[in-house]
């Protein structure tokens, strides 16, 4: 686990972080006792979380891998989070040929440790950024130079707008990325819902989330996680399960049943 003297500077350990708090739940050890106090508080009020977060991150991998089956070669990670084993770089150059990857996040650790990573990776880069200004992202000059924004490329945000409360922010921030990718690229994008967590639990929740970084948690349902892909074609199956995307096993009923929260994803084409 890292320790309280290793956090860079501006980063207090005491408050947890949604990106630490996630590689806690996915068996990382790039978090600390505060990120792992708040994710046993999460599996309290959720206990297949774990589950949800390891349903997330493979649907990340298997989307990229179609992606770059299908010829996709240029890849903007929006909300990045820790590196973990096959992040968006390792997967898409095992599926493609050569790929190049722009990763962007606002966390210092988060930050560090990419970039640590990638040193010696010239065809993947790592920007401060936030995704709440997608024009600064889009505008940033290291992405200008590193993508192409005339060929079809691939924008991934995946568990991260639920950290966004504001609905009509978010449609304004999906609409401004579709906007900028030219026809043939895609919009990669997971959000988690609430399930079959009551209303109690789902405030409790929310209680706990804005003492984390993010500051909150909103829980969409199915047709506004559908409004998200408006104007874009649904790759098959559709909006689904994180599980049930073009996996090779069946649904997990613990992403589904009584006292879990959901995951639904999608891969949308920009006609």
């Amino acid at each position: 686990m890292i320790e309280r003297e290793q956090a860079p500077a501006g980063v207090d350990p005491t408050v947890p972080s949604v990106a630490r708090i996630y590689d806690h739940l996915l068996g990382g050890k790039d978090n600390f006792a505060a990120d792992r106090e708040a994710a046993a508080q999460i599996v309290r009020l959720s206990p297949n979380a774990k589950d949800a977060a390891r349903a997330n991150r493979a649907f990340l991998g298997r989307a990229v891998r179609v992606l770059a089956e299908i010829g996709i070669d240029q890849y903007l990670d929006i909300g990045t989070g820790l590196p973990t084993q096959d992040n968006v770089h390792q997967v898409a150059r095992r599926s493609g040929d050569a790929s190049k990857v722009v990763y962007v996040d606002n966390d210092p650790i988060v930050l560090t440790h990419a970039r640590a990573l990638l040193a010696e990776t010239p065809d993947t880069i790592v920007v401060k950024g936030d995704m709440r200004e997608p024009k600064a992202i889009l505008g940033h000059p290291e992405v200008a130079a590193h993508l192409d924004f005339r060929r079809p490329l691939a924008v991934l945000m995946v568990a991260v707008l639920h950290f966004l409360p504001d609905d009509e922010q978010v449609q304004g921030i999906i609409r401004t990325i579709r906007d900028s990718v030219p026809s043939g690229g895609y919009l990669v994008i997971s959000h988690v819902t609430a399930g079959d967590l009551d209303r109690e639990v789902v405030a409790e929740g929310r209680r706990l989330y804005s003492k984390t970084t993010a500051g909150n948690v909103t829980l969409r349902g199915r047709d506004q996680i559908a409004a998200l892909f408006e104007g874009l074609e649904l790759l098959e199956p559709g909006l689904v399960a994180a599980n049930d995307w073009r996996g090779d096993v069946a649904l997990d009923p613990s992403l589904s049943g009584p006292g879990g929260v959901g995951v639904l994803c999608g891969v949308g084409r920009v006609p």
